[in-house]
């Protein structure tokens, strides 16, 4: 066996164009299929993760759960996702980023649909755990798809634009409570958005027929057979790959806990500290989810421009920035309503330089294992913001317990960005 040197064979390739849409008008047919697949991948992927932040609050009123009960529903997913998106990348080096991608859209479409029909809190905790499965498995797959797929000029946008799709989600996930809210009697509709959460498996008939393998992932598992150096689980974990994997997990974590923090807790926050009705809430939330949108699509843009680690850096201050005018000024409703936009901006905008920064920092033999790992691993210590958030509020108010974590979320993501290499333009190798 042989162990990676992320040092080794590193070529960049000049970016000369850096519009936002220069990679759309460059792709090919294959690159644009695989573009829409992984996009409209990411916009089911965020409704059904969104669909339980917005009936929380319906749950913890049915069935008399506590705010650090109900937040361990949302954490025990993303724990869960933790260990689908580091098997899921595993198995994406081994038998392909397109297969992998259809069987974890196929199990998190099926138990969304399980957690629709259950009858009880403990039943759900369950159902929502095997779920976290695939969903963390779909996100290793269709990162390592779309990266490896897209020219090296051109991947910091596309994947970020790809990444803008799970605003597009959440805003579906909203659109639809808003809608079965007003038409169906709280104990019904909660169950209906969770049946909208299987959508995702219409998605896999398209990926069957129109997507294809990317060469330099078909390479690499060609050589790797050809000469039965199989790469192992934990070789992410050993030789001078050791330290990226360390540093890119922390990363993972600080962004992805401050982001938990604040998207888990802010309806209830609306509706609990705020006195909106659910539908009420749903101007508030619009407006963070366009901020989120333009955020996106900005950092997907800055990805390329400025590069990716000061992406992160800015972003962060950002982030923290906004989250404690948000929580900690009296502030009116109005006002409020208007700081939703810079929230979800800076609070979403980052991850569009993630995917295709992970991408860059692991050879082609290890990307899936590795990226899946440290997004997941970070999507799993994140994870145990919602319920920590949910537990702290039983002594301080709900803002103040999600201003606490947010800001030591992005504290850890602004030093761990800091410490690892800038990767822009990095041309991938079927090493």
């Amino acid at each position: 066996m042989t162990t990676a040197d992320p040092n080794q064979r590193i070529e960049r390739a000049e970016i000369e164009d850096t519009s936002l849409l220069a990679f759309y008008r460059d792709m090919n047919a294959p690159e644009r299929r695989t573009f829409w697949a992984c996009a409209a991948g990411w916009a089911l992927d965020g409704m059904d993760f969104m669909i339980y932040p917005l009936v929380i609050g319906t749950i913890i009123a049915l069935w008399k759960v506590d705010a650090a009960s109900a937040g361990l529903a949302g954490t025990v997913t993303l724990l869960a996702s933790a260990i689908g998106g580091w098997l899921g990348g595993y198995l994406s080096d081994h038998i392909g980023r397109v297969r992998t991608l259809q069987i974890t859209i196929i199990w998190f479409s099926f138990f969304s649909l399980v957690c629709a029909v259950v009858q009880n809190f403990d039943q759900l905790l369950i159902a929502r755990a095997v779920l976290g499965l695939g969903f963390g498995g779909e996100w290793a797959a269709g990162a390592v798809l779309m990266g490896e797929a897209i020219r090296p000029q051109y991947r910091g946008r596309a994947v970020g634009s790809v990444q803008s799709g799970w605003a597009v989600g959440w805003g579906l996930a909203v659109l639809s409570q808003a809608i079965l809210f007003s038409l169906l009697p709280p104990e019904i509709a909660w169950r209906w958005m969770f049946v909208i959460g299987a959508l995702p498996a219409l998605l896999v008939f398209y990926i069957r027929r129109s997507v294809t393998e990317p060469e330099v992932a078909a390479e690499a598992r060609a050589k790797q057979a050809a000469s039965g150096d199989r790469p192992a689980l934990w070789e992410i974990f050993s030789g001078p790959i050791l330290k990226t994997t360390v540093l890119a997990s922390l990363m993972a974590t600080g962004c992805q806990g401050g982001y938990y923090a604040i998207t888990f807790w802010v309806p209830q926050f609306l509706t609990k500290e705020r006195h909106l009705s659910i539908v009420g809430s749903t101007g508030y939330l619009s407006t963070l989810i366009i901020g989120s949108f333009i955020g996106y699509l900005t950092g997907a843009w800055l990805a390329d421009r400025i590069g990716r680690r000061n992406l992160f850096l800015i972003f962060s201050i950002g982030a923290m920035a906004v989250v404690l005018l948000y929580t900690q000024l009296p502030l009116n409703n109005e006002i409020l309503w208007v700081l939703g936009f810079p929230l979800g901006f800076f609070a979403s905008g980052y991850f569009s330089g993630i995917g295709a920064f992970l991408t860059e920092l692991y050879p082609t033999r290890l990307r899936g294992s590795g990226q899946g790992f440290c997004y997941n691993f970070g999507r799993g210590i994140g994870a145990l913001f919602p319920f920590l958030v949910g537990a702290l509020s039983a002594t301080t108010s709900l803002a103040n317990a999600i201003a606490i974590f947010a800001v030591v979320a992005y504290v850890l993501f602004f030093i761990a960005a800091f410490a690892l290499p800038e990767t822009r333009g990095r041309v991938l190798h079927a090493d």
